[in-house]
C-alpha cells in the first residue's frame, strides 16, 4: 500500500510540474485542436468508449505514447478530468517510467 502510495505521490510531483510549466493539455477538446508536437497521453482507466478509441486514434496519428492510470482526477486534482496530454519530452520520459513502473 506505501509503494503505491508513494508512486501516486511522485506522479502527482511529476503531473504537478508539467501543468505549472505550461507543457499540459488537458481535456479531449483542447487534445483534439492541439497541431503542435505531443509526446504522452494520459489517460483514466474510468474513460468511456468513445474516448479511448479517439485518443488511441490520436497517439498514432501524433506518434505519441498513450498510458492509461486510474484516478486521473486525483493526480491532476481537476475535477472529471478524463485525458492530459503532456508536450514536454523529458517530463513525458518521466511520467511514462513511473506510471509503467520502472
Amino acid at each position: 500500500m506505501k509503494k503505491l502510495e508513494k508512486k501516486l505521490s511522485k506522479l502527482n510531483g511529476l503531473i504537478s510540474i508539467a501543468r505549472k510549466a505550461g507543457f499540459c493539455v488537458i481535456g479531449q477538446d483542447n487534445l483534439k485542436g492541439f497541431d503542435k508536437k505531443l509526446h504522452l497521453i494520459v489517460l483514466d482507466k474510468s474513460a468511456g468508449d468513445s474516448l479511448v478509441r479517439e485518443m488511441t486514434f490520436l497517439s498514432n496519428k501524433k506518434n505519441c505514447s498513450l498510458l492509461t492510470v486510474d484516478g486521473l482526477e486525483e493526480v491532476t486534482a481537476i475535477k472529471n478530468c478524463k485525458v492530459i496530454g503532456i508536450k514536454n519530452k523529458d517530463l513525458s520520459e518521466m511520467i511514462e517510467k513511473e506510471i509503467k513502473g520502472e
